[in-house]
């Protein structure tokens, strides 16, 4: 599709259906296969396949593995990446787990690490511990999921990735929040920054306004959306590049390891 020196990136904002993942499935099927757009990578919101639930154990098991082969069969019948979280259950645990499906249905994870325990996510999902960077198309990519976007140590670039990506139910009563931090996660790591939210009201009541948003290594906004859509923009590693290169802040950024208590 490209010469590696672009990245065409999909965002599917959109309404959830309460912990129903046959019917969202259905719903994200239709919408993926109505894209004409060239498309190397289609980003879903967090948990796209039930809403932000606290009980996960409503959902049959097996839901997270059907899941997982809906997007691999996606990919590959699109030829494009897709990214997304949903909840997921292994080893006796819940997780809030985002999948990075490639084109050819191998994939990479990550466990959200910033369980929102304003939810009481953290008593439900186990949280991760390990950073995923994921390459794909000569870009780096590392991607996060909702809360973990209030954490800026977390998301530091270290690893000189070149995309830094959300995936979120973020809710409209603290969306100024979103937009500020997306914005400043992309200045402060001379990355683009991605966030994809969902819009719509969930069982509580609690109404989603998107603001899926887009932007570049200075903060500049390369797209933002309020509405029910599909949002598409291009990534270029040319300006990565050059405005690494004319402005060198990374180089005096400070040095530091994670420790976790066991």
């Amino acid at each position: 599709m490209n010469s590696y020196n672009s990245l065409h990136i999909t965002l599917v904002q959109t309404p959830i259906v309460w912990e129903n993942p046959e019917e969202n499935r259905s719903l994200l099927s239709n919408k993926i296969k109505a894209i004409t757009n060239a498309t190397d990578l289609i980003i879903l919101p967090e948990m796209f396949t039930t809403g932000f639930t606290m009980t996960p154990s409503n959902i049959k098991k097996n839901e997270g593995l059907k899941t997982l082969n809906w997007m691999q069969d996606i990919a590959k019948e699109k030829q494009t990446a897709i990214t997304g979280s949903i909840p997921f259950f292994e080893d006796d645990n819940f997780y809030n787990r985002l999948f990075f499906v490639f084109p050819n249905g191998t994939f990479q994870t990550y466990n959200k690490k910033h369980t929102f325990t304003l939810a009481g996510e953290d008593k439900v999902y186990k949280a991760g511990s390990k950073k995923l960077i994921v390459d794909y198309k000569g870009f780096k990519i590392c991607p996060l999921v909702c809360y973990d976007l209030r954490f800026p140590v977390w998301a530091r670039n270290t690893k000189d990735y070149d995309i830094l990506l959300y995936v979120a139910n973020w809710p409209k009563q603290r969306i100024a929040a979103w937009d500020t931090l997306l914005k400043a996660r992309a200045i402060e790591n001379m990355s683009y920054c991605i966030g994809v939210n969902r819009v719509g009201t969930d069982n509580f009541n609690y109404e989603y306004t998107g603001h899926s948003a887009v932007y570049d290594t200075l903060g500049k906004e390369l797209c933002f959306s309020t509405t029910e859509e599909i949002i598409h923009t291009v990534l270029h590693k040319q300006h990565i590049a050059e405005t690494r290169t004319k402005l060198k802040f990374l180089e005096d950024r400070d040095a530091f390891t994670l420790q976790f208590e066991n």
